[in-house]
């Protein structure tokens, strides 16, 4: 039996990109699926398509900048389907600039929803996976975390909090318990580009027009490392387009 089928996964930032595509490749592998985002009519029509799949999901309109928001991802996991196997943290900002132009207010939101949102992930769902006595947690970085570029250090630092606080997570997860990071290269999504500065944000889609890989390639190592048996733990992967420096 695929190892996907029958687990319930709450995505996080499931509304486009990285988080609609893995959303797609779970249901289509049995999973049952939490889809938490905040444009609440994207995530309507993704129901749809999972169900047309076979599959089910709950759309939950959430905003991981607010604690109270992930948590009820994870208490709609539970209500509906009485347990929660993987929380899939996602959700995230891309919004770079140099940092003369200073866009403080763009600082903070690369901070609140890519960090903060992460560890809102990790306090919602680990006492649950903590009372089931297993789970998985699953969190989006980037290849930002391992390489900074000009424009991108707030968003590089906030992706490189994101890799400490999961290796800080699997140690002290102890043996029950899974943890993956993956960190993905240029991906095509709606999110490179998107905020920020204008002249940073044109670069962009223009890198992410020649070279970006699909979201689906994120959601298939996503899949990989939930679908692995019990105990084994994929800890790390990252995926590029082979043209990314």
């Amino acid at each position: 039996m695929d190892g996907v089928a029958n687990k319930v996964v709450v995505v996080a930032g499931a509304s486009s990109g990285i988080g609609e595509a893995t959303a797609v490749q779970l249901a289509r592998r049995g999973a049952r699926l939490v889809l938490g985002g905040r444009r609440v009519e994207l995530l309507n029509e993704l129901a749809s398509r999972v169900a047309d799949l076979g599959g089910v999901a709950v759309p939950v309109q959430a905003d991981v900048r607010r604690g109270e928001d992930v948590a009820q991802l994870v208490s709609a996991a539970q209500q509906e389907f009485g347990r929660l196997d993987v929380m899939f943290s996602n959700a995230g900002s891309m919004a770079v600039s140099s940092y003369d132009e200073l866009r403080v207010d763009d600082w903070e939101l690369m901070v609140d929803t890519n960090i903060k949102g992460v560890l809102h992930g990790i306090a919602a769902a680990l006492p649950v996976f903590r009372s089931q006595t297993t789970g998985h947690f699953v969190h989006t970085a980037s290849t930002a975390a391992y390489k900074v570029v000009p424009s991108q250090a707030v968003y590089a630092a906030t992706k490189s909090a994101v890799k400490v606080l999961t290796e800080g997570l699997r140690q002290e997860a102890g043996p029950n318990l899974r943890v993956t990071l993956v960190s993905p290269g240029f991906t095509h999504t709606e999110g490179i580009g998107k905020g920020g500065s204008p002249a940073t944000a044109t670069d962009l889609i223009a890198m992410r027009d020649a070279i970006a890989m699909p979201p689906d390639a994120i959601a298939r190592a996503v899949a990989f490392a939930i679908e692995q048996p019990p105990g084994v733990d994929v800890g790390e992967i990252v995926v590029r387009p082979t043209a990314q420096g």
